[in-house]
């Protein structure tokens, strides 16, 4: 029911009853039983009356809580249907990054792989031409020691009379 119905209900009840207690002291003055019936029922009008209006005041009083509760409800489901909207853009952001840090990882990863390779090539080629100089480091070094016995000689040779080694020739 709507307040302004209540309201309307409640003037024409307070009337009704004014009118009724009007009768009820008429009779109650003559002291019959019916006075008496009259008397309570005026009472219990006024009773009624009074427990009505604190009734409709706790009812205000809700009314108007609803009001602002519905409006504080309200509020908070718009900042959170906000909110939900924000996070929604930061996560799509998110997941694009995602997107474009994994395509990135991937190239680095293959990046690598091509790095890894040369890298054995590399050490492969290094490895050849190590054990190819080691073999030639060997053989000069034998040349080398050859020459030095050699020189050794001749100059022992020399040295015991070189006109000799030269009729050698």
């Amino acid at each position: 029911p709507s307040p302004i119905h209540s309201s309307t209900k409640m003037v024409m009840m307070s009337r009704l009853m004014v009118v009724a207690a009007l009768a009820a002291t008429a009779l109650a003055e003559q002291a019959s039983p019916i006075g008496k019936a009259l008397q309570l029922l005026g009472d219990m009008q006024t009773k009624i009356m009074q427990e009505g209006e604190a009734a409709q005041k706790v009812y205000g009083e809700f009314s108007e809580w609803c009001e602002e509760s519905s409006k504080n409800f309200m509020h908070e489901i718009k900042t959170g249907k906000a909110e939900v909207a924000e996070l929604e853009a930061v996560i799509a952001e998110k997941e694009a990054t995602l997107g474009s840090l994994a395509a990135k990882i991937q190239k680095l990863a293959g990046e690598i792989q091509v790095d890894e390779a040369d890298l054995k090539s590399a050490t492969d080629i290094r490895a050849k031409e190590q054990s190819v100089f080691e073999a030639s480091e060997k053989e000069l070094i034998e040349v080398v020691d050859t020459l030095q016995r050699a020189v050794g000689i001749l100059e022992k040779e020399l040295k015991k009379g070189g006109a000799s080694m030269l009729q050698l020739k």
